[in-house]
């Protein structure tokens, strides 16, 4: 569990998990409007080398970085649970690493190996919790702990 007080503590931690992220690793993002999920992947794109701005993709679906690894930043909440409105597995089993907004929405089974990361409002800034569903996703757990 990781505590962030501001903006700028936010993008640290997800820059730690950028840092360990390998091809094919996907995160999904949980937490209501204005929690911080894309700030959050603001720091992610940073720890992977990228530094272009990062933008919400809740009206585009999807945006596309090039770092280290490519970043695949997905906002499913207009998908709701009719994931075959866009070809997710260009992105689940392409070549860099996914991160998906709203995912909690995807119907069960969509997904096979991800790290939930639960952002929640919690005094004047954020409580991360770091949630494992699978075994690469348990390896990644263990070195965003150490790292």
């Amino acid at each position: 569990m990781f505590y962030s007080h501001d903006e700028n503590e936010l993008m640290a931690i997800g820059q730690k998990i950028g840092q360990v992220l390998k091809e094919n690793d996907v995160l999904v993002l949980t937490g209501d409007l204005g929690a911080g999920k894309t700030t959050l992947t603001k720091g992610i794109a940073r720890g992977l080398g990228i530094t272009q701005m990062v933008k919400s993709p809740t009206y585009t679906i999807v945006r596309e970085y090039q770092g280290r690894l490519p970043l695949y930043h997905l906002d499913v909440y207009r998908i709701g649970d009719d994931p075959d409105s866009i070809d997710l597995d260009d992105f689940l089993y392409g070549q860099g690493v996914t991160v998906i907004e709203w995912g909690e929405l995807l119907s069960d089974g969509v997904l096979d190996d991800y790290l939930e990361v639960i952002i929640t409002k919690a005094d004047d800034g954020r409580q991360i919790n770091l949630r494992a569903n699978g075994s690469r996703s348990e390896e990644l757990l263990r070195e965003v702990d150490n790292g």
